[in-house]
């Protein structure tokens, strides 16, 4: 990749130390207060290591280490790290929902990066919403800057059996709740799925996400598939430490990276991996933060020629432990080179193309060979229909085959709190072939859009052997989840849009193959059950989700800020 190097007074963070004038006089001067001497900051690149650890984040326990690494890494390479913490977003723990808050982190990530003397940033990250946040504010801050994944967890055990993240306490928990399992059987599980720090092992949001940073370019080759408790993860940090430097000599900042190229390799890779459909909504967020015009007809075009290669739970068999020992991303990508883009450049000043040579696979039955794929086509699918008019996403990887095809009875639930209160309800009219909506859990209404999307099973069904419904929602799922879930239904129900006019027992068709979604119930009736539509008032009435719920875009749109988007650059700071 030909670029020109930059010289020490061409460094962004010259304008704070290094003028000739009384505020970087200081500057200097305040940096003594810190223990830092000219000679640790003159002349050289400051990097600044955003630090997404907390307490309160299980998947970047380790991030506090991590740092440390970062920072040998970064002073080997003659730079001067400083370590700059930022909202962590732990998914477990933070409620309503990550992601009404992934937009909170992407703003204040770029701000952080802004307002202080940075040349260049170290982005850790992994936990579902903090990828996406940070390259989205990567994307708009726009200086050198590099992803750092937190990695996968170890192997979930349990009493003998191996157990992935996510996917198998959803199993469980419904064993439970049909009375198949005892309460010591479920905390048992619980417990075995901990046994590391690291992102869900399974090909959960987190997992898909890390590996779309590393295909866009963003990050080391090879770097997102390394266990977070193996030895090589400490390496690859120290690692990006001292290629961040390198990268602010060199002027490789994101917008070089994140091109309509580099995302259609993204969206190859999401689908091949058999990955989450929250990757839909982060790859048009972030897309469109460098100016890239990305839409749900692009993933379902994609996924129309890219197969399922990766035998990776909730969608196949294994966990993310052994993709790494089976060759990783890279070898993955070594199997999907005639549908990439092999020219799009990378963190390293290579080409993809090159970053592959001497790539390769040593599992076929975990990195499956593409004439011997998990699923012909990819993992996620686009639906549009008269229900879902803006489009709508299901992973059919992770459904129950005999329901690609279905038309059942609708039975409603107005929000959350109503499928509580009624999902066990012994006196719920619903059977195995009916069809559970649930409104009001999008962008605006739920707020933040959980991942409540897969509906849970009412109790009696469960009894009975039932494993698999048709779900319908405008809410997320996790990607770690299963089952026939169609979800990010645009416009959302909170806003008027079709959904928030299902009643019980109308007849709902699902056929995923011919990529519709529709709600059965002629357009005079729906006129008018829209015109006695009434708004439900927003969840806040001030504070960040006021103005969250004033400026969030659909999910078809990657549910950004209408303010964030690419547009005219922010200008520099004012240095006085």
């Amino acid at each position: 990749m030909a670029t020109s190097r930059k010289t020490p007074d061409s460094l962004r963070s010259h304008r704070w130390y290094g003028t000739d004038d009384m505020r970087a006089l200081s500057h200097r001067g305040r940096a003594r207060q810190l223990g830092y001497a000219e000679a640790d900051f003159e002349g050289r690149p400051v990097i600044g290591i955003v630090n997404t650890w907390s307490d309160m984040n299980t998947c970047h326990g380790h991030f506090r280490e991590r740092a440390e690494q970062i920072r040998r890494g970064v002073l080997q390479a003659g730079g001067f790290p400083v370590e700059l913490p930022a909202m962590s977003l732990g998914e477990i723990f933070v409620k309503p929902s990550t992601m009404l808050y992934r937009n909170m982190l992407a703003m204040e990530a770029e701000e952080l990066l802004r307002s202080h003397p940075i040349d260049g940033a170290v982005l850790m990250c992994g936990c579902d919403k903090t990828t996406p946040a940070l390259i989205m504010a990567a994307a708009s801050m726009n200086i050198p800057a590099i992803v750092m994944p937190a990695g996968p967890m170890l192997r979930g055990f349990w009493r003998g059996e191996t157990l992935g993240s996510g996917t198998d306490i959803w199993r469980y928990w419904a064993d439970w709740r049909a009375g198949a399992v005892d309460r010591e059987t479920l905390d048992g599980v619980a417990g075995g799925l901990s046994r590391s720090h690291g992102i869900c092992m399974t090909m959960g949001t987190a997992a898909t996400m890390t590996a779309a940073a590393e295909t866009l370019g963003l990050a080391l080759p090879g770097s997102s598939s390394i266990p977070a408790a193996d030895s090589a993860h400490a390496l690859m940090a120290a690692a990006c430490g001292r290629r961040i430097v390198e990268m602010v000599w060199q002027d490789l900042v994101p917008c070089r990276f994140l091109t309509a190229a580099s995302f259609d390799n993204a969206i190859a890779v999401d689908m091949a991996l058999g990955g989450s459909t929250n990757a839909v909504i982060h790859l048009i967020a972030m897309a469109r933060r460098a100016g890239v015009a990305l839409d749900l007809a692009r993933f379902d075009a994609i996924s129309r020629t890219v197969p399922v290669l990766a035998d990776i739970r909730p969608s196949g068999r294994y966990l993310m432990e052994d993709f790494y020992y089976a060759g990783g991303l890279r070898g993955l990508l070594s199997r999907l080179r005639e549908a990439l883009d092999l020219t799009c450049p990378n963190v390293c000043g290579q080409s993809l193309g090159e970053t592959l040579e001497g790539a390769a696979v040593f599992d076929d039955a975990v990195i499956r060979p593409l004439a011997d794929p998990v699923s012909a086509e990819g993992g996620t699918a686009v639906l549009f229909g008269s229900l879902a008019p803006n489009g709508c996403v299901i992973k059919k990887t992770a459904c129950d085959p005999k329901f690609l095809r279905h038309e059942g009875r609708a039975v409603v639930f107005r929000d959350y709190a109503d499928l509580e209160a009624r999902i066990d309800d012994p006196a719920l009219d619903v059977t195995a072939d009916s069809v559970l909506v649930l409104q009001n859990c999008g962008p605006v209404g739920a707020p933040g859009m959980p991942e409540w999307g897969m509906l849970p099973i009412p109790q009696k069904l469960l009894r009975e052997g039932v494993r698999d419904m048709v779900r319908i929602s405008d809410a997320r799922m996790s990607g770690t989840s299963y089952g026939t879930c169609v979800l990010h239904v645009a416009p959302e129900a909170h806003i008027g849009g079709p959904l928030a006019l299902v009643r019980d027992g109308d007849a709902v068709r699902l056929d995923v193959e011919g990529r519709r979604l529709d709600l059965l119930v002629d357009e005079a009736e729906l006129a008018t059950r829209r015109g006695a539509w009434i708004p439900r008032p927003a969840p806040y009435g001030r504070g960040y989700g006021a103005m969250y719920a004033a400026h969030v875009g659909q999910a078809d749109t990657g549910c950004d800020f209408d303010f964030l988007q690419a547009g005219p650059p922010t200008p520099e700071p004012e240095i006085h």
